[in-house]
């Protein structure tokens, strides 16, 4: 059931944007959440929407519109009602499907610069 949501939000984002953008957006914000610290948001329970559009340089429409698509895969968790918080669910992203669209596009690590996550 998950993939057909999924494929339904593809399906109806194709038409307005660009296939390939969307995926590297979904990635961007995935791989943010996955890889979040204390020190980029302002709060420990994990970080809103608008400021993780800040952080990444994106519009926060499309922000929200990826969080939705990672909370409806069980990937993050919202915490709070305003401003809610969003953090990653690394127990759920564990036990995921291995042939799921979104947890094969946030394990490939092809194209990451990890500098922009973790200080050497």
């Amino acid at each position: 059931m998950m993939k057909k949501i999924l494929f339904g939000y593809l399906i109806y984002y194709m038409f307005d944007y660009d296939f390939e953008q969307e995926d590297k957006d979904l990635k961007k914000v995935g791989l943010e959440l996955m890889f979040l610290t204390p020190e980029k948001c302002s709060c420990d329970e994990g970080i809103s929407a608008v400021e993780l559009s800040k952080l990444l340089g994106m519009n926060l429409d499309i922000v929200k519109r990826k969080l939705k698509i990672l909370y409806d895969h069980n990937i993050v968790r919202v915490i709070g009602i305003n401003p809610k918080l969003w953090k990653f669910d690394e127990y759920s992203f564990q036990r995921m499907d291995e042939d799921d669209p979104v947890y094969q596009l946030l394990c490939s690590f092809d194209d990451v610069d990890f500098d922009r996550y973790f200080q050497y």
